[in-house]
């Protein structure tokens, strides 16, 4: 059986090692890419000077919009706990396009732009340099070969424990080690060894995540195991037992009808600005962006703690500030004239399949437990990366052992 098992851990490692290297370093250079690029970028991500109030929405939004063609227009703005950061304005094209504006000064400090390094490696882990482009049509062979290539990791990893358990059991402590007891062969050998039990559980699971962006079938799969049914994305869903429909009724008749996660009404200054204004005669009309600031407001009255709220065209969101899932927000509906919210979707209340999937995502960059769980997730990949490579050293000299003793007793 342990011969079997060698066989595959070889034959299947061999030809697809290189690429399983390319893989595993390549996601280890995307782990801190965020703090990397800010730190780069930082006359783009941080204002020049932190002052005691901002400009309001409205207005900054408009400064925005007139640099902008008519094709392209505002989606949304996303503001930061950190008041050091600068607002990030999103675009309608192209994909996940987005401008940082000086919340405080007005001046646009550049536009969303992945640094050159970090395209060409998330292009390599995705996609093996291939089109960038995985929904076009046609078979996209770079990202076919890492799904490929992914799943023979996972094959070679549960081999290799097979392998390397009977002689483990006898002295585990010896199996663990990493030293240059033997000079550079025996440290290659004692990282292959060693150095794939102490990655086995962080690679693992980088894999096996990592492949339900590359099989459909896969993904599916990986759902049902978890006991939930995949589902396309979904931004807003809307509440059963009609409690939508019965809140749009209340904006109408002018009652407030909305509460933040905790069970505080979000609407009531909504509702009493409207009725002062209809009482004194005031009714201006707003521009698109007239509610925004309003709205930002009260969620971040009712959520000081969140990482960022986004407000857009009659919805907004608020990321929940907690480890784990990194995407979790609880989504809103307002009513672009008077301002008034109505909570949309909890998170707790969103569907599985979205839970699940931001979940998947925090598993495979390791971001579910903060800062630790990326460390652990950099040496990891970085580990998994030299798996191949120190396999190819012990195997040469395996095979460069067998030529020679095959030669020496005819010479």
């Amino acid at each position: 059986m342990i011969k079997f098992f060698r066989k595959i851990h070889l034959w299947l490692s061999v030809p697809f090692g290189i690429i399983i290297t390319l893989i595993c370093f390549s996601g280890a250079m995307l782990i801190f890419e965020p703090e990397i690029t800010k730190a780069v970028r930082s006359d783009v991500y941080n204002v020049a000077e932190v002052k005691d109030k901002p400009l309001p929405m409205e207005q900054l939004m408009e400064a925005v919009k007139k640099t902008l063609p008519d094709s392209v227009s505002i989606t949304g703005v996303t503001v930061f706990n950190d008041k050091s950061l600068t607002y990030q304005v999103n675009l309608s094209k192209p994909r996940r396009a987005s401008v940082f504006v000086d919340q405080y000064s007005g001046e646009i400090t550049g536009k969303y732009e992945r640094l050159g390094f970090f395209t060409s490696m998330f292009r390599l882990h995705r996609w093996l340099l291939d089109s960038a482009n995985p929904h076009g049509e046609g078979v996209k062979v770079g990202k076919l070969l890492v799904g490929i290539s992914t799943i023979i990791f996972v094959i070679a990893l549960i081999s290799g424990i097979v392998i390397w358990w009977p002689r483990a059991r006898k002295s585990l402590k010896n199996s663990l080690k990493i030293s240059f007891n033997n000079g550079w062969k025996g440290f290659w050998k004692s990282l292959h060894v060693a150095g794939g039990m102490y990655a086995l559980i962080f690679v693992l699971a980088m894999a096996l995540t990592g492949l339900t962006y590359s099989f459909g079938w896969y993904r599916s799969a990986f759902y049902a195991v978890c006991g939930v049914e995949h589902q396309p994305r979904s931004i807003v869903q809307a509440p059963a037992n009609g409690r939508a429909d019965k809140e749009r009724t209340n904006r109408q008749d002018g009652r407030p009808g909305g509460k933040d996660r905790h069970g505080n009404r979000l609407d009531k200054d909504a509702h009493d600005e409207n009725q002062s204004m209809r009482g004194r005669g005031e009714g201006r009309r707003h521009s698109e962006f007239g509610r925004w600031q309003q709205v930002y407001n009260q969620l971040k009255a009712q959520n000081p703690q969140a990482p960022k709220i986004t407000v857009g065209s009659e919805t907004a969101s608020v990321t929940i500030a907690s480890s784990g899932n990194g995407r979790a927000a609880d989504r809103y509906e307002f009513n672009h004239r008077t301002g008034e919210i109505t909570p949309t979707t909890k998170y707790e209340d969103s569907n599985e399949a979205d839970k699940l999937r931001g979940w998947i995502y925090a598993v495979h960059t390791g971001s579910f437990g903060g800062i630790l769980t990326r460390i652990l997730w950099l040496i990891g990949s970085l580990l998994g990366a030299s798996l191949p490579l120190t396999g190819y050293y012990i195997w040469i000299r395996h095979l460069s052992r067998k030529r020679k003793a095959h030669v020496s007793p005819n010479t």
